[in-house]
């Protein structure tokens, strides 16, 4: 019997988990020895950072890779050294200038100015087929190289004008570029390592498998274990080394909420990735300070393929979002403090006002069923829900079964699929309705708006619409933030009107965290640099 599955039996028999000598606790000899413990979700698809595009990847990818610009400890908007120890742009912020610093990889190369033209490249090539491509749109003649309209990567605005110095040319003026590029479809990688594994166009390149992988970040691969853990551990090549205080995280591929919850509580993590939500009141009033609840820049959503019918009918897609009350799905399902979302693009962006469009409105959902032929339910085709395999999305798309039933007089079925076939059923159009997410890449709404371009590998809808896209092409080049905003705003409009996809709430993070983790701060983005984290044993009344 493997270790985890043991540990799973173990923790259900309700019998005490300790896992070293004397009867000390996991996290306290953890805390002891500086490794972080951290339930991570689902097994990560990959590490490579130009092929994948979930959170539970880039939560690992970012303490083995680091950009341009670095997460700052506290605040989202805040840009900090990363590989480029300064910056400046022009006067209109079009063309911007990184200064690198002296760094070096993990297997001893510098880390060059034109490692970052490589990588761009990398990511914009057409063969490669990277879904976050379009991220690096803002750059000039970005897209039309990644597009196939242009074969000569000189002609893209990045250039390196000597081994410590990057220039970049943008479409137009983007004040916001500095947070953008801390996006891990910015982040580098290392150009010999990639060569040596296949080069920059193979998409089955072993570079970023634990036997070839080379950073530059805080830490390095130390082991990795399938469906159980991957660790990493300080790296001493990493050039702020002084400043990273733990000498290594676990993280842990834990996809059901409650084993999550058995370990936290039985000392084997110092942190969980979710709370089941029927736990919540409950951690509230026992555990309060162990129970963390903080705002998150992400809308919880289902994508509809709009290829399949009845879906390929708006007056369908706009039926199913209005007849949803999500005021009772986060009240008696959800229970985390999030909020129903009455449009796609999350509160808490400066100067971006959420939309309302998307109202419980069940009486106007069912004149559109009928309008569209299925008057009372009647005569509408069998569809699915398709989750990643989840307690918590199980429950959602239950309550969601329910309402429609109610509402609209349909029957819809559930299934679920592991997170890395769910990836693929979804980036195929292999579903009816999909359980979705989108946490924002950068504080800013065209980190939602962006992705439902046509041709997008972020869309996965089949939607498609020329004004849409022209809107958001238009944003790239729009001259001032209130131009900019108005035609965020038209696109989400449009969006909503079309209804490929039906919000369904914004996200707060809600997790356990135990006591012994300091200078974990509350972030829009939930991205922490992990080199300012620590961990202050129990037996330590402090520094």
């Amino acid at each position: 019997m493997r270790a985890f599955a043991r540990l799973f039996l173990v923790a259900i028999l309700g019998l005490t988990v300790t896992s070293c000598g004397g009867g000390i606790p996991e996290t306290e000899k953890a805390a002891q020895e500086g490794i972080l413990l951290m339930g991570n979700g689902s097994e990560p698809k990959g590490l490579d950072p130009h092929l994948v595009t979930g959170v539970p990847e880039s939560t690992i990818i970012r303490s083995l890779l680091e950009g341009l610009i670095a997460s700052h400890p506290t605040n989202d908007l805040e840009p900090a050294p990363g590989m480029a120890e300064s910056w400046e742009s022009n006067e209109d912020f079009s063309v911007w200038t990184f200064h690198l610093r002296d760094a070096q990889w993990s297997n001893g190369d510098p880390v060059l100015a034109s490692d970052f033209v490589y990588s761009w490249q990398r990511i914009l090539s057409p063969e490669l087929g990277a879904e976050y491509a379009p991220m690096l749109y803002l750059i000039e003649n970005a897209e039309q190289f990644n597009r196939g309209e242009i074969e000569d990567f000189s002609q893209v605005g990045v250039k390196a004008l000597d081994d410590k110095t990057l220039q970049v040319t943008l479409q137009g003026s983007t004040p916001h570029f500095l947070n953008v590029i801390k996006h891990t479809s910015y982040f580098p990688v290392n150009p010999r390592a990639v060569e040596e594994n296949g080069g920059m166009l193979d998409r089955q390149s072993g570079w970023s498998t634990f036997e070839n992988y080379v950073g530059n970040g805080a830490f390095q691969l130390k082991e990795w274990v399938t469906n159980q853990v991957i660790e990493v551990e300080r790296s001493p090549t990493y050039w702020d080394a002084e400043t990273v205080r733990l000498n290594g995280i676990r993280f842990y591929p834990i996809d059901n909420a409650n084993t999550e919850e058995t370990m936290f509580r039985n000392d084997r993590l110092h942190m969980t990735n979710t709370v089941n939500p029927d736990k919540i009141p409950f951690f509230q009033e026992e555990m309060p300070e162990e129970m963390s609840i903080t705002p998150y820049l992400g809308v919880y959503f289902y994508r509809l393929n709009v290829t399949r019918e009845p879906f390929t009918d708006v007056r369908v897609r706009r039926a199913l979002a209005l007849a949803l009350d999500k005021q009772t799905i986060v009240e008696r399902v959800t229970k985390g403090g999030q909020a129903p979302a009455t449009g796609f693009v999350p509160a808490g962006i400066p100067g971006y006002e959420p939309s309302t469009a998307v109202q419980y409105d069940p009486d106007e959902a069912r004149r559109l069923l009928a309008e569209a032929g299925y008057a009372g339910g009647e005569g509408f085709p069998r569809t699915e829900i398709m989750i990643n395999t989840s307690e918590a999305h199980r429950k959602i798309a239950e309550a969601i079964q329910a309402l429609w039933r109610e509402e609209l007089g349909i029957d819809v079925g559930i299934y679920n699929q592991e997170w890395k076939v769910y990836l693929d059923s979804q980036s195929n159009l292999d579903y009816d309705i999909s359980r979705s997410a989108w946490i924002g890449d950068f504080v800013y709404p065209s980190t939602f708006t962006d992705m439902f371009t046509t041709g997008n590998g972020n869309n996965d809808t089949g939607w498609s619409n020329t004004r849409y896209d022209a809107l958001v092409a238009q944003s790239w080049v729009a001259e001032t933030e209130e131009e900019r905003m108005e035609l965020f705003h038209e696109a989400e409009d449009l969006l909503l009107e079309e209804m490929p996809i039906i919000p369904i709430y914004w996200y707060t993070r809600v997790k356990l965290m135990s006591p012994m983790v300091q200078e974990w701060h509350p972030k829009l983005l939930d991205a922490h640099p992990y080199k300012y984290v620590w961990l202050q044993p129990n037996g330590d009344a402090g520094e």
